[in-house]
């Protein structure tokens, strides 16, 4: 998963408290381009869409809505193009 936007770390109330998974934007088998959002990431104040880092096919979905994760959890698994 990328890293948390700077302004979570220098404020601290966003990032305080469970980090989960909201919605998943992307089913297997989707044909994704660099910088689609591929989920959506809620603390008890603040909605994030993710983005993806590279392009490809989503061969597998590691996380379902409702799962709490960590900075650097595996999200999904792409084939590249």
């Amino acid at each position: 998963m990328p890293k948390y936007p700077e302004c979570w770390q220098s404020c601290g109330s966003c990032a305080s408290g469970p980090v989960f998974i909201l919605e998943i934007l992307v089913e297997i088998g989707d044909e994704i381009s660099f910088g689609d959002n591929i989920l959506t990431l809620e603390t008890g104040k603040v909605a994030l869409d993710i983005p993806v880092l590279h392009a490809g096919k989503v061969v597998a979905i590691h996380v379902i809505a409702g799962d709490t994760v960590d900075e650097g959890a595996l999200l999904l698994t792409l084939e590249a193009e």
